[in-house]
């Protein structure tokens, strides 16, 4: 399994982690240089009150079609806002939303997170 993030503030990849420790899957931090050579799923995070950061658009521009599904960090706090990168890339690019989860998640979102990307393989 193949998954491209996207972090700023940590709480992606804190996230991350958390799954590296469950799975032994493929993670790739999005960084310029980045080559995509496997399809994969993406997580992104949401910044400025519902929008998708620019370095994730960037990625997607060039990669959409080697993602099969989103899923976004955000903050409960922006209410209808939260975690609305994930919904603008699913909506932009037609790929389904795997999940949404709090800054850098919990236990259980970890699991369902899991869960949800083993369906696809």
């Amino acid at each position: 399994m193949w998954i491209y993030y996207d972090s700023k503030t940590g709480n992606v990849e804190r996230f991350m982690e958390k799954v590296k420790e469950l799975r032994n899957w493929h993670l790739q931090r999005i960084s310029p240089d980045l080559q995509v050579e496997h399809p994969g799923h993406l997580v992104t995070f949401t910044t400025r009150i519902g929008q998708v950061p620019e370095s994730t658009m960037q990625f997607m521009q060039q990669y959409a079609s080697c993602i099969k599904t989103v899923s976004s960090s955000g903050n409960r706090n922006w209410g209808q806002n939260f975690a609305r990168a994930a919904d603008y890339v699913s909506w932009h690019y037609q790929i389904p939303v795997s999940m949404k989860f709090e800054l850098s998640g919990t236990k259980n979102d970890v699991t369902n997170f899991i869960e949800i990307l083993e369906q696809y393989t």
